[in-house]
């Protein structure tokens, strides 16, 4: 059974490559094409998508406005459709209970044309896994705030210096949750990569920054990785570490059409194990696909320490189950419990 997509934009243009790109793919159907809110309101109850496309700068009714109605009425997938100098329309939409975003094709420019058709395709694909359930309540984690300390991992001593932490579709709610819980004298550097378009990570670190205890910047090349400091990954690259001295610093490798995720985890992690060999902690975080899934095996191999995502916390359960079949992963815990596990491990109190 086919999937049915529903497009809400205002500009023709789009809805045009949206629509030549949905249709290329058996599997998924474009069942109607709205130009603004009040309209795609009225298509939702008439077509019921499985999945929608959203613009946000639509006359008569806002994308903000339809989310909220959506949300309310008829929980329903959306991939918001954002140009890189909106970020803020898209980390609020995110809250209101969007799954993803892709970026708008501004230009006519077959590459940039090439990877919104990729990222387009493989989030629509991906979209049956997606459990809106479980993102309200990430959602409403990150309204309450600080949770409650509970049980976590046991075992043998460990002495982590990095901690290395993967995610994609859902990420930017879990990764908030984690990193606005982790304490101000956190004694271990963390690196991030999560799946996004470029233009997108400066500002979500920014946010970040804002909300958390630690120094959270976008990486660039040579950034020291230093304890208390964390380093995401720019959209379009891939993060790598390396010795410079007595010191590890970061460095970054453009990502090409031809892989399959960018920023990849799996490179992230790996380099991570290379230079810190037992004294890296991998997390693997609500996400598509099976990026990440080698990196953690890396990691455990080596003797450092690794956590996946549960099932019942993650908005997809691909990236963690996937770590999980390989043998990568030591402790599997819902999100809430994932803040305090790692302070306990990186502070040696196991």
């Amino acid at each position: 059974m086919n999937t049915k997509v529903l497009i809400v934009d205002d500009s023709a243009y789009t809805r045009q490559i949206i629509r030549n790109i949905i249709e290329q793919n058996l599997n998924l159907e474009v069942v109607g094409i709205a130009s603004d809110g009040i309209d795609a309101m009225a298509k939702t109850l008439r077509l019921k998508p499985d999945i929608i496309t959203l613009d946000f700068e639509m006359p008569e009714m806002d994308g903000f406005s339809f989310l909220r109605w959506l949300m309310r009425e008829r929980p329903t997938p959306v991939i918001m459709v954002s140009s890189h100098n909106d970020s803020k329309t898209v980390f609020k939409a995110l809250e209101l209970g969007a799954v993803d975003f892709i970026a708008k094709p501004t230009k006519r420019a077959s590459i940039e044309l090439r990877t919104i058709e990729k990222d387009l395709l493989e989030k629509l694909k991906g979209i049956k896994t997606i459990r809106l359930d479980k993102l309200s309540k990430n959602l409403e984690l990150l309204e309450r705030g600080q949770s409650p300390e509970r049980s976590g991992p046991h075992g043998k001593q460990r002495h982590i210096e990095v901690v290395a932490v993967g995610s994609s579709t859902g990420g930017p709610a879990a990764l908030q949750i984690i990193l606005t819980r982790l304490p101000a004298d956190f004694d271990a550097a963390v690196v991030v990569s999560q799946h996004m378009p470029k233009g997108f990570t400066g500002p979500l670190a920014e946010r970040m920054n804002k909300l958390s205890p630690l120094h959270i910047k976008e990486a660039v090349d040579m950034d020291p990785v230093e304890p208390g400091t964390v380093l995401i990954c720019p959209g379009g690259y891939h993060l790598g570490l390396r010795k410079r001295g007595a010191k590890v610093v970061t460095f970054l490798k453009e990502g090409g059409l031809d892989d399959k995720y960018t920023p990849s985890v799996d490179f992230m992690m790996t380099s991570a194990s290379e230079i810190y060999g037992s004294r890296v902690m991998g997390v693997i975080l609500t996400g598509m696909g099976n990026d990440g899934r080698s990196g953690m095996v890396e990691i455990k191999n080596k003797g450092g320490y690794t956590i996946a995502e549960s099932e019942d916390t993650a908005v997809v359960f691909g990236m963690p189950a996937e770590a999980i079949k390989a043998g990568g992963v030591e402790s599997v815990l819902p999100l809430p419990d994932i803040p305090a596990a790692i302070t306990r491990v990186v502070s040696h109190r196991e």
